[in-house]
């Protein structure tokens, strides 16, 4: 689903408008996406038991090559914007030469996915938080560095939101931002450097509803 710039408005959100626009305008959560659950690797949400996780994980080693980087937010309703506990984020994404490098063994997408992959989930405050390396673009420049993000709700089918991009950088142009779904919110985010020189990232993700 493409975005379109016109809908901007509580008009457009009643008219069905796609589920960013709306959040991002303030106005009222529309249906759900019929296509919420078509989602390549949605299967990976499920390879931890919820009970094993914690708030904030370690996806990058002391030792993975790359700048140091957090990337943290709060999962909210889609409603009323509040936190949600009990939300499985699982995250994955390329090292520091743009690669999904080294995955192990275990399932298709510990293959696929690479090593720096993980799963967090939500408190009651609503937040994840990943401690993790900041990713390199694709070798053949075909996207901007990206981390995936999917998405586990209790008793429901896994979904995936947009990726969590760096505003100003490689790939994050005007005609990215035009075409973004919007799933979960944008995922473009602004970088910033703590006082020990760690990248900071914050998206936060307002919650799709289910059909």
């Amino acid at each position: 689903m493409k975005r379109r710039e016109v809908l901007v408005g509580m008009g457009a959100c009643a008219a069905g408008a796609v589920v960013g626009a709306c959040a991002e305008a303030g106005g009222a959560v529309p249906r759900a996406r019929p296509d919420l659950y078509a989602c390549e690797g949605c299967e990976a949400v499920a390879e931890r038991a919820p009970a094993s996780m914690t708030s904030r994980v370690q996806l990058a080693s002391e030792t993975e090559p790359g700048e140091r980087m957090v990337l943290t937010g709060r999962v909210l309703s889609a409603r009323a914007r509040a936190p949600v506990a009990g939300v499985i984020v699982y995250a994955h994404h390329t090292n520091a030469q743009g690669l999904y490098a080294n995955g192990g063994k275990e399932t298709t997408w510990s293959r696929r996915h690479g090593r720096l992959r993980g799963w967090a989930r939500t408190g009651p405050d609503g937040v994840y938080t990943f401690d993790t390396i900041k990713p390199a673009p694709y070798p053949d420049g075909s996207m901007p560095a990206h981390v995936h993000l999917f998405l586990g709700e209790p008793g429901r089918a896994p979904y995936h939101v947009d990726d969590a991009v760096f505003d100003g950088e490689y790939g994050v142009t005007a005609d990215y931002r035009a075409k973004q779904e919007l799933r979960g919110g944008s995922g473009i985010v602004k970088l910033s450097r703590s006082p020990a020189g760690v990248w900071l990232a914050t998206r936060d993700i307002v919650l799709e509803p289910h059909p």
